[in-house]
């Protein structure tokens, strides 16, 4: 078992942290190498199997990166903006293969995690599945092939739970529509809207996101015309299959050089 690489599971409590820490943990091409809660938590010092509510799997949970790194290969980190900068400095550091699936993220975290990624291999994603990544190409194909004619809108759902919106998928979807119309996100994106907003600006990029009850995620790229419409969507019914794809990459990530990538590159997309 020893030769099989090591991960590291950032928030451990979490929904996600957990369902990570089961997949690795019966995975044949990985092991649990640490699992790290921030500090203060009731599980930081504990056994991670008891704290989980099971038998005991000798994995103290710690608020200590570095001890945590020092016998892994690669962290997978869910948590927030900030905690995903500070541990990407020290995966950098310890040259750890760094997924990151944390959503929220602005330019200058983004822009933070570029050093490290000389340093290290740094795959990150809005989202991890293969489902979702397949629809960010279409909607670049389809959104190349329409004029400003076309209306794109881009629909999320999500639990009641999710702080951030609109959702890191969403973001991906909304640049890959401007990537295929050959203009900048920053530039033509429209959300938010309350009040007396007026027309739509035409070659808008627009987002709706809805909160509610325990919705995994679902996204549609609407592409609406005159006397017609587009609809490509995408429904997410289980949360293991961004545990699997975030796995999938820590894996993929073992035998690359330095530098930033993401699902596209890890599913040869």
């Amino acid at each position: 078992m020893s030769d099989l690489p090591g991960i590291v599971v950032t928030g451990a409590s979490g929904r996600m942290g957990q369902m990570l820490i089961r997949l690795i943990q019966d995975s044949a091409k990985a092991r649990l190498a640490g699992a790290i809660e921030r500090e203060g938590h009731d599980w930081v010092g504990r056994d991670l199997g008891e704290a989980m509510g099971g038998a005991a799997n000798g994995v103290l949970v710690t608020d200590d990166p570095l001890v945590a790194f020092s016998g892994a290969q690669a962290v997978i980190d869910f948590t927030a903006p900030d905690a995903t900068v500070a541990f990407a400095k020290l995966a950098a550091q310890a040259r750890l293969t760094h997924v990151i699936g944390t959503t929220g993220m602005g330019a200058d975290h983004i822009a933070a995690l570029k050093p490290c990624a000389r340093h290290a291999v740094i795959v990150r994603a809005g989202n991890m599945s293969l489902g979702v990544n397949l629809l960010t190409q279409l909607t670049k194909k389809v959104a190349a092939a329409l004029d400003t004619d076309w209306d794109i809108e881009v629909i999320e759902a999500h639990h009641n739970k999710k702080v951030d919106a609109p959702s890191g998928t969403a973001l991906m979807l909304g640049e890959a529509a401007a990537e295929g119309r050959g203009i900048t996100l920053a530039e033509h994106r429209e959300s938010g809207r309350d009040g007396m907003t007026g027309a739509r600006a035409k070659g808008a990029i627009g987002f709706s996101a809805i909160r509610g009850g325990d919705i995994v995620g679902e996204h549609d790229v609407l592409f609406a015309g005159q006397g017609e419409r587009i609809v490509l969507r995408h429904i997410a019914t289980d949360r293991a299959i961004f545990a699997r794809g975030a796995l999938k990459a820590a894996l993929w990530g073992q035998d690359k050089a330095p530098g930033e990538y993401d699902m596209l590159d890890v599913l040869g997309l």
